[in-house]
């Protein structure tokens, strides 16, 4: 049986290159994106919620988005369509490829030293890497949108192709750049 996203985009032929995170990214199509808290109780219960929910569950992060997870959805929906439209590639494998380009793979910690604080750069957990991912491309898409006239659909179309193209016009992928950037000067 052919899964698909929305009914129009299949996941079957989606690749992750991301040997790391690609045990995180949980593509199974459901009818709807909305599981309901279901994996809530579990330690990594996140591993098995699908990344698109969980794409859906951080444009819910800004005021204005609190909790309206149907006006995000037609939101996500529109944005899916015009990446199929201005990249005619299948916009779940774009999505993705963009989620690989934007999670960063070091950070910086603070550790005590005797009362003083001394930055260190340390590796990022794979589930941590997605979950900045996630956070930062519907950040990005969502502050585009803040105080302009172009709708947050066309934002968030817009971050998903900056970030998979891996260029610098993309919030994901600049804050990824920067937080990589500040922890090679840690090391």
């Amino acid at each position: 049986m052919d899964q698909k996203v929305f009914g129009l985009y299949p996941v079957n032929e989606v690749l992750v290159h991301d040997q790391g995170i690609s045990t995180y990214i949980n593509l199974t199509a459901t009818i709807n994106l909305h599981s309901g808290g279901r994996y809530s109780s579990y330690s990594a219960g996140k591993r098995n919620m699908n990344t698109l929910e969980r794409l859906l569950n951080k444009l819910m992060r800004s005021e204005k988005w609190t909790g309206k997870k149907y006006s995000a959805y037609r939101v996500m929906k529109e944005a899916f369509e015009k990446v199929a439209l201005k990249t005619k590639e299948n916009p779940v494998q774009v999505l993705i490829n963009a989620i690989e380009n934007a999670a960063p793979r070091e950070e910086v910690t603070r550790l005590k030293y005797g009362g003083i604080a001394v930055p260190k750069a340390v590796d990022v957990s794979p589930s941590r890497r997605l979950d900045i991912a996630l956070r930062n491309i519907a950040k990005g898409a969502t502050s585009a949108s803040y105080k302009s006239k172009k709708p947050i659909a066309d934002c968030l179309a817009d971050e998903i192709i900056l970030g998979a193209k891996n260029e610098g016009g993309s919030y994901a992928v600049s804050k990824k750049e920067e937080m990589e950037r500040i922890s090679a000067s840690a090391r």
